[in-house]
């Protein structure tokens, strides 16, 4: 029996399996760290007497998710983490300025590789796997045993496979794809399990995209979001990996190992054709509580937020910006923007997208996880509703009382222009 890209990574870096065939003990490739989750690890360790890394090459640290601190409580928290870093000699830390939104900065500098294992005390971590690679979100314990040993234990993966046929009508995004499959899986249709994605759609996208997908694997309860790695993904990493490699043949070559075999077994296959997709957005406050743009069109909203690890990246900012040149927003509502990083921010601005934004009326803040969660950069008051591009919907997520509506980056600057929810001109209905 073939096996699958999750099992195929599991073997390659088994310790042991001390209580039986079903709990595995892996060696880890890296432990990414920010200042939310990983400070109550540091103080359990420190209170231990094991102030210590396993290997600071392999730990990766930022602050993001307030950025700058917004209060004394977070700016203890950024400072557990500060200095940590410089005590253990934890080189790929990035403070305030140099910092950006965990997820996309880790992969934009190079640091997931296909068939890697990766943690994080976050549960986006699967949008990793967009490389090819197992990577979860785990709890401080977990985290803890992480920095300390660089292992970290988990069940044998059952993983459900999704063929996606077709090809995406213009204006139609990853983001209305994983929606879309949330809303077919349901938030507990994958848990505790490995989704995988596969197809010509998933080849004909960028690793952005990729990642958007990925992302979002956990609001079905996915371990982990994963894709084949393949030219696109060498293309992407090839700044990075460029002196390990002959040619990037060589390195697809070499990446192709991990690819599901074709005699796999699947806890469950899924295939749809997507051609017909149109844009997704959700209601209520679930993930899979999703209805067609179409079906909601004319809800009114409060604010536009778009950023976040789902849709901050460069792509996302380009699609937003095309929808966006030449209007402005409605005077009924208020419009956020975040690149995700300052590389992502300085490219925008290079490519006059910042510009766009601003002439639209959108506030423009740097980098950070803020508004997403609730913490700072655009949380909303009792009542309001946000139509944004992050990845939860859950009441009160972005602020106390306030209502979420999840979308694409063009269905967003599109909500902001007439101020409800509505199609983007890129869809051709």
């Amino acid at each position: 029996m073939g096996k699958t890209i999750a099992q195929k990574i599991f073997d390659r870096h088994l310790v042991n399996k001390p209580f039986g065939d079903e709990i595995n003990v892996l060696r880890l490739d890296a432990v990414f760290c920010h200042e939310i989750t990983t400070p109550i690890a540091i103080n359990d360790l420190v209170s231990r007497g094991k102030d210590r890394v396993f290997d600071p090459t392999k730990i990766k640290a930022v602050i993001d998710h307030v950025t700058p601190a917004k209060d004394s409580k977070t700016a203890e928290q950024g400072k557990i983490l500060r200095d940590w870093a410089r005590r253990n000699n934890i080189k790929d830390f990035f403070d305030i300025g140099r910092n950006g939104v965990c997820h996309a900065i880790f992969p934009e500098k190079g640091f997931v590789r296909p068939g890697y294992t990766v943690i994080m005390g976050d549960s986006h971590t699967c949008t990793h796997g967009a490389f090819g690679a197992f990577a979860a979100g785990v709890g401080s314990t977990d985290l803890e045993v992480g920095i300390l040993k660089g292992v970290c234990t988990f069940k044998e993966p059952k993983t459900i496979k999704i063929v996606l046929n077709g090809k995406l009508q213009e204006g139609v995004y990853s983001k209305d794809l994983i929606l879309f499959i949330i809303k077919e899986l349901t938030v507990n249709g994958a848990t505790n399990m490995v989704m995988e994605f596969t197809g010509p759609v998933i080849d004909a996208m960028s690793m952005e995209s990729r990642m958007t997908l990925c992302n979002m694997a956990i609001e079905a309860g996915g371990t982990c979001g994963v894709c084949y790695p393949d030219m696109v993904t060498v293309d992407y990493l090839w700044p990075f990996i460029k002196n390990d490699f002959a040619s990037k043949e060589a390195a697809l070559k070499e990446y192709s190992q991990w690819v599901s075999d074709a005699d796999a077994e699947y806890h469950e296959v899924r295939e749809y054709d997507v051609t017909k997709l149109e844009p997704m957005v959700t209601y209520g406050n679930k993930p899979d509580q999703v209805k067609t743009v179409r079906e909601m069109e004319g809800a009114p909203v409060d604010q536009i937020y778009i950023g976040s690890c789902t849709n901050g990246r460069i792509e996302d900012l380009r699609i937003a910006a095309a929808v966006l040149k030449g209007n402005k927003i409605s005077d009924n509502v208020r419009g956020i923007v975040s690149p995700a990083t300052p590389a992502i921010f300085s490219q925008a601005l290079a490519e006059g997208l910042i510009a766009i934004f601003q002439d639209a009326g959108f506030c423009v803040t740097n980098p950070t996880c803020g508004a997403c969660l609730g913490m700072s950069n655009g949380v909303l008051a009792n009542g309001e509703v946000c139509a944004s591009t992050t990845n939860r919907n859950f009441t009160g997520r972005m602020g106390k009382g306030g209502t979420v509506h999840l979308m694409s980056p063009a269905t967003a600057a599109a909500t902001a222009i007439t101020g409800k929810i509505t199609n983007s001109p890129l869809f051709k209905k």
